[in-house]
Parts: structure tokens; C-alpha cells; sequence
């Protein structure tokens, strides 16, 4: 292609080819802490292998639907906590993230 034209260039990675490596491993390594202690709930649909966003809103669709079909009275309140973590202490987090382990 053109050197002007930047469709053909592709990114490019920084990180040094043992970092990656690392990287993986400590990974791996996290991962499978999280899974043996069960840090993270089986209701939890982020950062969790096979979940995302869209399984989440499913299984809150059909509970939700589920319940009116049934004739109960549903409430939900939707609350935005992307800046949280800005806020909270990170001595009660590393606390707590040294409690599970």
C-alpha cells in the first residue's frame, strides 16, 4: 500500500517478548487462584471466561420477565459506580484482597 495511507499499517506492540511472557504466567497464575478459592461469584459477569455484558443483561431480562409473568411487583434501580474506585481507600482494597488469599 501507500505510505500515506494508514489503513496499511497494523499496531504495534511496545512490550518486551518476556514481559509478554510474564505476563501470561502471572496471569495464569491469578486465574487459577480465582477459580479454586471461588473469589468471584458464578452471578458475576465480568472478567469471568465465557460472561460478559450481554449474559448478564439475559439473565436479568428472564428473571425480571419471570417475575412479572408471575404477577409479583419488580423495582430496579440501575446505579453507575465508574468512579468508585477513584474514591475507595486502597488500604481497605489490598485488605481485603489479602483476606481472600
Amino acid at each position: 500500500g501507500k505510505n500515506d495511507d494508514s489503513g496499511t499499517y497494523g499496531p504495534i506492540s511496545l512490550t518486551f517478548i518476556p514481559g509478554k511472557m510474564l505476563e501470561k504466567l502471572v496471569l495464569g497464575a491469578i486465574l487459577k487462584h480465582v477459580e479454586e478459592k471461588k473469589v468471584i461469584r458464578t452471578s458475576h459477569h465480568r472478567f469471568t471466561k465465557g460472561n460478559s455484558c450481554l449474559t448478564n443483561m439475559t439473565v436479568f431480562y428472564k428473571g425480571m420477565t419471570g417475575q412479572v409473568d408471575e404477577g409479583r411487583a419488580v423495582g430496579i434501580a440501575y446505579l453507575d459506580f465508574s468512579k468508585a474506585f477513584g474514591t475507595i481507600s486502597h488500604s481497605i482494597l489490598t485488605d481485603k484482597l489479602k483476606k481472600c488469599g
